[in-house]
């Protein structure tokens, strides 16, 4: 039964981006399907937003098609067939059914394209290739993280002690050489041989370099963990490049990936090793200082501004972040505050919804976007929903930052809650907590802040979320021509449009 639908999936999405001949990559990240296109313009955006499985779409790098976890993996493979296929037989292309009109969706667009024009600076494009080193290994994170939940839960009940050795095992394995599969992405995204990258990243890891006498002191294996693995990969990079412009070709296959590991390695047991343990020391220390101290404020203005740095792009810049507190501590204590965020988006769509009763094509995107936000998907309300509209977007950053403060209060108080992986959220996120407690204290604390931003998101926008104007504007039919009272004195109109036909983004089941 799976397949087929994902198999429909593709096939309804390719066309509408213009074909196998417009698509020049594909690849796909937790949520989204990623496609180069030739020509952008052939894109049908408002029939691909109207598909039933599609949540949304964002303009980046890529044109990027939001299809939800789970999903996004299963039809990757298909689209990328029919991409083959389409090629293969290159099939005359059919008539494209009537795009619809849908006002809302392309304000949305409108914004996105802005911000698109804005991200386009080198240091956010830097930081899109650092995140293009870290995402790749997010599903293993994932995994990883819920296989050690799970037995830690096994250990503190008592069972199956004959097993959980090997659980320890199963989740640990990846983490223990994290390292060498950030150098293989690293090498990749920078241009060089991803296998040279893993290998010098390798150096890091490998329990031997603990015999290295480094000007009188020893080295710990790991020690600068994925930063040091990131450095010593680009540095490799470099060299391997310059190895290719200079030694000749009859001899390149045998000097430069010598010279590569060699000049690079050295560097790396000599210096960036050290430098990025103190960097990663600093970083751990400072997250723990900084929730224990002043928890309540961090919480609140992280909680409150991970919407807008998502927006800009500065979001990629926490990361590698991420990944060293969670290879440091076993988790990191700042996604869950930062997941706070889409539940302000959650309440703020709650209160749109009821504060917006006879807009059909919002409320219609509402009920189908409302599901995959609990679970954490927020770019069906952000981009179909809260954005567009302007001040629902602001106060859902409140219900964020009320949220966050919650949890960074009680991290406060001593009962610290964090992540063993990146990239889920919303409910999603609670078979990856972790902490200093038991897992019960802890996801009791994840929970608070999730209702906290839940209520905080839904009074802010209720209350404050709308004009008077922009109610009489929207709280209108988009089914039907809405007929305005006239003043008194006034000659009554006849019917007018709507001002927002039916939202873009998923249908409703």
């Amino acid at each position: 039964m799976t397949e087929p639908k994902n198999r429909a999936t593709a096939a309804a999405i390719l066309p509408l981006v213009g074909g196998a001949g417009n698509v020049t990559s594909i690849a796909h990240c937790m949520t989204r399907l990623r496609l180069g296109l030739r020509d952008r313009t052939l894109v049908r955006d408002e029939e691909l937003k109207a598909l039933s499985a599609v949540m949304g779409v964002v303009e980046d790098d890529t044109y990027q098609i939001v299809l939800g976890p789970g999903a996004v993996a299963r039809v990757t493979p298909e689209f990328e067939a029919l991409v083959a296929e389409e090629r293969a037989a290159a099939p005359v292309p059919t008539a494209a059914p009537t795009p619809t009109a849908d006002e809302l969706a392309a304000q949305g667009a409108a914004i996105k394209d802005r911000q698109k024009a804005k991200n386009a600076t080198p240091f956010k494009l830097f930081l899109r290739r650092i995140a293009n080193i870290f995402v790749p290994l997010i599903p293993a994170l994932i995994g990883c993280g819920i296989i050690a939940g799970l037995n830690g839960l096994l250990i503190n009940l008592g069972w199956l002690p004959a097993v959980t050795p090997a659980l320890a095992a199963i989740a640990t394995g990846f983490m223990a050489l994290i390292a060498v599969f950030v150098g293989l992405n690293t090498a990749k995204e920078f241009g060089g041989t991803p296998i040279l990258g893993g290998a010098v990243a390798a150096i890091i890891v490998f329990p031997g370099v603990a015999e290295a006498d480094v000007f009188g002191q020893s080295l710990s294996p790991g020690q600068g963990g994925v930063l040091g693995a990131l450095g010593a990969a680009v540095l490799g990079v470099y060299v391997e490049k310059w190895c290719r412009r200079w030694v000749p070709e009859s001899l390149d296959v045998l000097v430069t990936p010598t010279l590569t590991v060699l000049v690079s390695g050295l560097v790396t047991v000599f210096g960036l090793m050290f430098v990025a343990g103190e960097i990663s020391t600093a970083i751990g220390d400072f997250a723990g200082w900084l929730l224990s101290t002043g928890g309540v404020a961090a919480g609140f203005v992280l909680g409150g501004l991970f919407l807008p740095l998502v927006m800009l792009g500065l979001h990629q810049a926490l990361i590698p972040i991420h990944a060293t507190l969670i290879e440091q501590q076993g988790f990191t204590v700042l996604l869950p505050i930062l997941a706070m965020a889409g539940a302000g988006q959650v309440g703020a769509a709650a209160a749109v919804y009821l504060r917006l009763p006879r807009n059909t094509s919002i409320r219609r995107t509402i009920r189908s976007a409302i599901a995959p936000g609990f679970l954490g998907v927020g770019e069906p309300l952000i981009y179909g929903v809260s954005l567009p509209l302007g001040r629902p977007f602001v106060t859902a950053c409140v219900g964020g930052a009320f949220g966050g403060g919650v949890v960074g209060l009680l991290n406060q108080l001593g009962d610290s809650v964090g992540s063993t992986a990146i990239g889920p959220s919303g409910w999603a996120l609670f078979p990856l907590l972790d902490g200093d407690k038991s897992l019960a204290a802890v996801a009791a604390v994840y929970a608070a802040g999730l209702v906290a931003g839940y209520i905080a998101g839904f009074l802010a926008t209720y209350y404050f979320g709308f004009t008077r104007q922009m109610l009489t504007d929207l709280n209108v039919s988009t089914d039907e021509p809405a007929t305005p009272r006239p003043a008194p004195g006034t000659p009554a109109q006849g019917p007018v449009p709507a001002v927002l036909p039916r939202a873009g983004g998923p249908r409703s089941p």
